[in-house]
């Protein structure tokens, strides 16, 4: 197969860290995997940026490439191309005719927000993109779903579940640790008998943190603390929340941390906690954060609906709640403070199945069967 590999969502080799959200994990670590295959002729067109920036230099990138990307199946003599997201498959609005007219096979991999965007002008983009797709390759049922409403046959729709890089999380599940006087980015070091809830992502409305924190941590006992690693537009809503509802002294907010950090938390949280609401326009697709502290060992308590059902199997890597059900996020939370046994086991049953199910090299098998059938 000779193809040609299409992002926008590549960060800065020199700073990796500083655009590395869901959809980028994907696009550089499925990038990695096909890279180091011999059976695939692979050429790549990305866009690096960080975050702070992306969302400009986006702009010209895409409308280069809808003049470039002729050009560049030519020199690679691609007979596929494949885009990592839905947004970076915008330039087939015009590329896209003269390319199928070409014989070459046209796939994305879709997320969720990149499908479903309210925006009336992107939508009608998304139904174009949609009828000119010969595979569409959604990261869970509930993203398949979006893309069936906005027009794809059902018979382009193949869901590819999200991976999870082994490499970065090698042996720490095996050297877990107490959460016992942790400290991360200036937080205060946890108390002796702290249970500590572990959250790990952008700070949209979507990700129901300021509802969490309203509407459940009063509902535990004094000893469960919540830390959120990440940062974004919902941040001073996070903090307006923690205020309300007085308690600074056990939620935290450590904005961006460092690689050493996250792993430090993974490793040393008792619980990581997903709970999502819904909001109109933005989905979860997905919800790689769980795949990382499953790797690391640590099981999640997540929200049951969109994209994260692929990724939790009720009592092995997880459990679910109904959303915004804080009664039932309370609960199973309480189950588990005074059972060590049973978290331990659960963190051992996690770890086996995040490395056994979500690997790289297997899902990326996956993505190349789907390429190879059309």
């Amino acid at each position: 197969m000779r193809l040609l590999f299409v992002s926008h969502s590549f960060p800065p080799a020199d700073a990796p860290l500083s655009n590395m959200g869901g959809m980028q994990r994907v696009a550089t670590e499925l990038h990695s995997a096909l890279r180091a295959r011999d059976d695939l002729a692979m050429r790549t067109v990305a866009l690096r940026s960080s975050w702070k920036w992306v969302h400009v230099k986006a702009v010209p990138f895409l409308a280069s490439l809808a003049v470039r990307l002729g050009r560049e199946a030519s020199a690679c003599q691609a007979d596929t191309i494949l885009f990592t997201s839905m947004t970076t498959a915008l330039p087939l609005l015009i590329a896209g005719p003269a390319l199928k007219k070409k014989g070459i096979r046209l796939a994305a991999i879709v997320h969720g927000l990149d499908v479903t965007d309210p925006n009336p002008v992107y939508q009608k983009a998304v139904r174009r993109i949609c009828g000119m797709l010969d595979a569409a390759m959604p990261v869970s049922r509930a993203t398949g779903e979006e893309l069936v409403a906005r027009g794809l046959p059902p018979g382009r729709v193949h869901v590819v579940p999200n991976a999870v890089d082994l490499d970065r999380f090698e042996g720490v599940a095996a050297s877990r640790a107490a959460a016992a006087g942790l400290s991360i980015a200036g937080a205060p070091p946890l108390p002796d008998d702290g249970f500590l809830l572990v959250t790990v992502g952008r700070q949209v409305r979507r990700k129901g943190f300021a509802w969490f924190i309203e509407n459940v941590m009063p509902k535990l006992p004094e000893r469960v603390h919540f830390w959120l690693a990440g940062d974004g537009p919902e941040r001073e809503n996070i903090e307006a929340a923690i205020a309300r509802a007085g308690l600074q002294r056990r939620v935290r907010c450590l904005g961006k941390i460092s690689e050493v950090d996250l792993v430090e938390l993974y490793r040393r949280g008792q619980l990581f906690v997903m709970p999502n609401i819904v909001v109109p326009g933005d989905m979860e697709g997905f919800g790689i954060v769980m795949l990382e502290a499953g790797a690391c060992g640590l099981p999640t308590l997540a929200a049951d609906l969109e994209g994260i059902r692929d990724v939790i199997d009720e009592g092995v890597n997880g459990w679910f709640a109904s959303t915004e059900d804080a009664n039932a996020f309370a609960a199973r939370i309480e189950s588990l403070l005074d059972d060590p046994d049973g978290l331990r086991r659960a963190s051992e049953r996690t770890a086996a199945y995040v490395t056994s199910t979500f690997p790289w090299d297997s899902t990326a098998d996956h993505y190349l069967d789907v390429l190879r059938s059309l």
